[in-house]
């Protein structure tokens, strides 16, 4: 409800010129808080338990994300998961498309509701601030703000598992490719997201990179990396 200060003017009320201001804020704050949130819900740790009676956090890496779901509850959970780890990213980006909300980013605004739910889900509230590595729900925003970069995403995804055989190499040169690509669309914003996501993904997969290094990091029972791998054993 808005507030009311007397005016001097007609001696009536007229709005408070702060009014509006305030609770433009107040719908800012609230709906990245509902960002935060949605990018907090643990799909894979939830999934697990309600139907799997598993709790993956105490399986495979321990991680909550499709990787790790996929190799404990198997390919149709890690399949849901997938979808609901984008969708989380997604949802969150176009939360101030739906909900009408304006900053001075401009239409970069939606960024900043789809890193709010990156946080959520690396930093989440449901699972004692920890999480996962964030790389299903920074593809959920792409998909919001660019679909065409979501799609050249997913495709080089793909073909670098192949290649690889390794989900975690696959994600990180992925993103690292568009974060490049994305200079040819001219659009500072997406650059600039791409690049922290980019440089956000590398840092949460620090362990992932040592075991790479090692050789040792598990890879997908398909792809060229698996069979050079399988023929050396």
């Amino acid at each position: 409800m808005l507030k009311y200060k007397t005016a001097l003017i007609g001696g009536g009320f007229t709005p408070s010129r702060y009014s509006r201001a305030e609770e433009c804020v107040v719908k800012l704050v609230s709906l990245l808080i509902v960002a935060y949130l949605l990018g907090a819900i643990p799909n894979g740790v939830w999934i697990g338990k309600a139907f799997f009676k598993t709790d993956i956090r105490q399986a495979g890496s321990g991680n909550i994300g499709t990787t790790n779901t996929y190799r404990v509850l198997g390919p149709y959970a890690g399949t849901v998961v997938m979808v609901l780890d984008i969708a989380k990213g997604t949802v969150a980006t176009l939360l101030p498309i739906w909900g009408h909300v304006t900053t001075g980013l401009g239409h970069a605004t939606p960024l900043l509701f789809g890193l709010f739910a990156v946080l959520g889900h690396t930093v989440s509230v449901f699972d004692h601030f920890k999480g996962g590595k964030a790389v299903a729900t920074s593809a959920g925003m792409l998909l919001a703000y660019n679909p065409l970069m979501f799609g050249i995403a997913a495709g080089l995804w793909v073909c670098l598992i192949y290649w690889t055989s390794m989900v975690s190499l696959a994600s990180m040169i992925a993103f690292t490719l568009i974060t490049l690509i994305s200079l040819f669309f001219h659009d500072i914003y997406l650059t600039g997201i791409a690049l922290i996501l980019t440089l956000f993904i590398f840092y949460r997969h620090r362990s992932n990179i040592r075991r790479i290094r090692q050789g040792t990091e598990s890879m997908v029972p398909f792809g060229r990396g698996f069979r050079r791998r399988s023929s050396k054993g």
